[in-house]
């Protein structure tokens, strides 16, 4: 990741500034403050139901910023102070309406790693994944590991007490930490450790007095117990343990600087066990017999979460079970008394299993069947052996609420994560959530659990803490957080003396019911669609990436929180509210955070709730630009209506771009060369020839092929036709009108799309029509992806448009489904090169990997996204990003094959590796149909 990358945007506008607050914080500190409305609006959420509204940001560069900035805070009325990392929180506790510090800019690292002592010393927004990536070479990791491993931080473990799949043999964050320096808000830097170390004065003798409520008030027998305070820890039988009693404080007794943790031998031979029950409740009883046979997960997940994946044995519900070496595995097998089970060796295998689980947190938020659910009760726990039981009275209470949700989670360790299809939107559910989740609550104390077991209690369950600790040793936390912080500045209202867990919900302002693009129903439509995001911040993923995902290729670019799928939905959400950013549509905060929105779809598909922001950024720029259209950006005009001017003007287009200043003139960032159109289009020459055979498809000639590579129309004609299938083209010119809905001129997309339906002649009948009865080929990805999607969504009342978008079949398809019995000629010879992003988000290439499988093409395409994306990369201001984006992948693996064949089935993408490289890439029917000429 490029970090220093910066887009060259406006940095914000309507500065809040609490008298003196932000002029005084840069005064003394080094590092970022930022109290633009951008960065005002990005902190206003986390992971959770909730919303505050902070002054400002700091992104402190050393602990020296972290005291200047709480000594500024003290000076200001005590101005309240969040400490934040990838602001994952389940509760709320990483917001705030003073000022948020951002951990994660500028600290980090990892200040020392010694594999002898099995122990690191890390910064507080060091990601999780950078520290088990140091130490995997010394066979070594970090044995926490939530799902959100490739971006939650180190502070925010600890401030949550974190957990993780394997909990159940290297136990909670809290378990892991030795030693932490921190700084309290009152302005003292402490060393905690055991045996009293670092305590604040007063702290131990409060304990002292209170020895009898501190031995007897906390549940027994429960591993994952992380609600409220850990003050057992500090018992003089449990060693004064100063630095376990402060794990899971959520940020209210002070800003940890830096951690000293332990690691732990990674197994030698991890083996994955999956066992299937009949159902949730036959696992769950299952889950504690078998904890004696040292299993390092055994993680629980139902039928209704997992969806129809493949790999898994036979059952209704599943336990996920590693252990160390195939002795293990069997011994757990033998024990385990399931229906069936899967031992998984292979690494790919176990990784393709393990994103079920770690994506859950997102899957769980779409309901089967349609619909959305929310935290809100996400993480309580239970003594094991409690857990099948406590899960029966669960669902009956839903089903009593007439709500549903899909528990699953840790359940070796007693542990359920559910998302419940709370109704946060109106009066009435709002109450309803209340009630629920104080029925809940009471269920959860009667079976010995806790509130929360992995996440933290925040404002979503402090509240309903006296039901599980009683009001004397929950008053006793009210005068441990005095003790710590006697001002009451770090991040108030969360664990103790919180505001009711119905109040500041982030549904509050948007309209009940979503509405689609370009009805006429303002900003709040968009809104209500953007807040499906629940800051899970899988796009916020940091580092090297690998693997066929996408998303988010502006945020891997820049490492700037708007520029990532979750920043752009905030700010969405936040224009909707009118609070933070107040001028609607019209917002320059939103339009520079889309700017660089390279409409890849990445997280159409990536994003585990399926934000759509592609989508989002085309409603945005239509209503941008409503009525101001001399304010567009120049591209807009040209390459946004490129098929227009294409059609109308040809290869015409060459010596007009030839002349100087024409890149100026037509919005073209001088670093790009502009593509020249072919002498003969595409369709000329499928009219200049002759074929006998009847029609079995109809070939799509987008813009791209037609006009400037008509070499890969020619060619996928040739490989159709060897495969008996005759082809012919649309009776008229037709366009997807792709161009037109990545630059948001909807109303003029919607035209296009209209007069190609006109062209294409699909009628209301099934027989009418003479190419509705064809399938449709389309050679160009993007095409492709808009025509399936975009085309019914922007006319989602024009049935022809639905009949149309089902009709589509990509290359690799067509060859499948109408002439499976054709043996597509041996090239037997590496490929590298890389998937087109819509074709991942949208389209698929199972069918393409199979074809490449057949024709002897070896080795795996890259993923992510080239950078060009369109007329993205051509941009005035886009060209880093651009470049950026293609070393995320690209690049990296051209540069890592020898004497390559290039495989690119997107224009942008050949376009991008011919700008950048000295390859050429191909499309794969060009591969093909060279094939078969050496064949000859």
């Amino acid at each position: 990741m490029r970090r220093g990358l910066r887009h060259p945007g406006l940095v914000g506008r309507h500065e809040e500034d609490p008298p003196g607050l932000a002029s005084d914080l840069r005064a003394a500190v080094a590092g970022d403050v930022d109290f633009s409305v951008t960065a005002r609006a990005l902190a206003t959420m986390d992971a959770s139901n909730y919303r505050r509204v902070p002054a400002g940001t700091v992104a402190p560069r050393d602990a020296a910023d972290v005291a200047a900035v709480l000594e500024v805070c003290r000076t200001h009325g005590t101005t309240p102070v969040v400490a934040r990392g990838a602001g994952t929180s389940i509760g709320g506790q990483a917001t705030g309406t003073g000022v948020v510090l951002d951990l994660t800019r500028h600290m980090g690292g990892i200040v020392s790693l010694d594999p002898g002592a099995r122990t690191a010393v890390v910064r507080p927004g060091l990601v999780l994944d950078r520290l088990r990536e140091a130490a995997r070479p010394h066979g070594l990791t970090f044995g926490p590991d939530p799902s959100t491993h490739s971006r939650c931080t180190l502070g925010g473990m600890i401030g949550n007490n974190a957990c993780g799949a394997h909990s159940v043999a290297w136990g909670t964050t809290a378990d892991n930490v030795r030693s932490l320096e921190v700084v309290t808000y009152g302005g003292a830097a402490l060393t905690l450790g055991r045996g009293g170390q670092g305590a604040p004065a007063g702290l131990l003798d409060l304990v002292d007095r209170n020895l009898a409520l501190l031995r007897t008030g906390y549940p027994a027998g429960l591993p994952r117990r992380i609600s409220g305070y850990a003050l057992d820890a500090l018992l003089p039988e449990r060693g004064a343990d100063v630095v376990r009693s402060f794990c899971g404080s959520e940020g209210t007794l002070g800003v940890v600087t830096e951690a000293t943790v332990a690691l732990v031998p990674l197994p030698a031979e991890p083996v994955l066990v999956v066992l299937g029950y009949a159902d949730e409740s036959a696992a769950a009883d299952a889950a504690a017999g078998l904890l004696p046979y040292g299993p390092l997960t055994v993680e629980g997940m139902a039928a209704d979460l997992v969806r129809g994946a493949t790999g898994l044995p036979r059952g209704g519900a599943w336990l996920f079970c590693e252990v160390d070496g195939a002795g293990a595995a069997s011994r757990l097998v033998r024990a385990a008394d399931a229906l069936d089970a899967a031992v998984v060796r292979d690494a790919a295998g176990q990784r393709a299993l393990w994103r079920i689980r770690e994506d859950a947190a997102g899957t769980a938020t779409r309901m089967p069947g349609g619909g959305d659910a929310w935290p809100g009760w996400e993480d309580c726990a239970v003594p094991p052996a409690r857990l099948g039981a406590y899960l029966r009275a669960f669902r009956s209470l839903l089903a009593d609420f007439g709500l549903r949700g899909v528990p699953y989670g840790h359940f070796g360790d007693g542990c359920v994560h559910v998302r419940i299809d709370f109704d946060l939107w109106t009066v009435r559910g709002v109450r309803d959530f209340r009630r629920f989740s104080e029925a809940v609550a009471d269920l959860v104390v009667a079976h010995g659990g806790s509130l929360s077991g992995e996440h933290g209690d925040g404002q979503a369950r402090a509240e309903l803490l006296p039901r599980m600790y009683g009001d004397e040793l929950v008053g006793l936390f009210g005068a441990v957080k005095d003790v710590w912080d006697p001002d009451g500045g770090l991040n108030p209202g969360m664990l103790v003396r919180p505001k009711p867990l119905d109040s500041g919900l982030r549904f509050e302002g948007l309209p009940v019911v979503a509405v689609g693009a370009g009805d006429g129903a303002g900003a709040g439509g968009v809104g209500r669609a953007a807040a499906r995001c629940v800051g899970v911040a899988k796009c916020r993923v940091d580092g090297p990436s690998t693997g066929p995902g996408v998303m988010c290729p502006s945020y891997r670019a820049t490492g700037e929180e708007k520029h990532s799928t979750r920043g752009r939905a905030r700010l969405l959400h936040e224009m909707a509210l009118g609070e933070v950013i107040t001028d609607g549509w019209r917002s320059e905060e939103v339009r520079d955070a889309l700017d660089l929105c390279l409409s890849c779809k990445g997280c159409r598909s990536d994003c585990p709730v399926g934000v759509d922001m592609a989508a989002y950024k085309a409603e945005f720029l239509d209503r941008h630009y409503a009525r101001r259209p001399f304010a567009r950006p120049r591209s807009h005009w040209t390459m946004g209506r490129l098929p227009g001017w294409l059609a109308r003007f040809g290869r015409g287009l060459n010596a007009a771009m030839a002349l100087p200043f024409a890149a100026r003139l037509a919005g073209v960032t001088p670093e790009r060369t502009m593509p020249r159109v072919a002498e003969r289009s595409f369709v000329s020459w499928f009219a200049e020839r002759a074929s006998n055979r009847p029609p079995a498809l109809t070939l799509w000639p987008d813009t791209f092929t037609n006009h400037l590579a008509p070499e890969v129309g020619e060619a996928a004609v040739r490989v159709l036709e060897d495969a008996g299938l005759g082809v012919e083209l649309p009776p008229g010119r037709v366009c997807c009108g792709l161009t037109y809905v990545s630059t948001g001129q909807l109303g003029a997309a919607r035209k296009v799309m209209l007069r190609t339906l006109d062209v294409w002649g699909v009628g209301e009948g099934e027989g009418e029509g003479e190419g509705g009865r064809l399938p449709l080929v389309v050679l160009e990805p993007s095409c492709a992806a808009t025509l399936r999607t975009d085309l019914p969504e922007l006319l989602p009342d024009d049935p022809r448009a639905a009949r149309l978008a089902s009709s589509v079949l990509t290359f690799a398809e067509a060859l499948e489904t109408l002439a499976p019995d054709w043996t597509p000629p041996r090239l037997d010879r590496p490929v590298t090169g890389q998937t087109h992003c819509h074709q991942h988000a949208v389209l698929g290439d199972a069918a393409d990997r199979r074809l490449r499988e057949r024709a002897g093409l070896t080795g795996e395409l890259a993923g992510g996204c080239c950078g060009l994306a369109g007329n993205f990369g051509f941009e005035p201001g886009h060209y880093e990003v651009s470049v950026a984006c293609a070393e995320d992948q690209l690049l990296p693996a051209l540069r890592g094959a020898k004497h390559p064949t290039v495989l690119a089935d997107g224009f942008s993408c050949r376009t991008q590796i011919a700008d950048l490289t000295e390859h050429r890439g191909r499309h794969l029917a060009e591969l093909l149909a060279e094939g078969l000429e050496e064949g000859r």
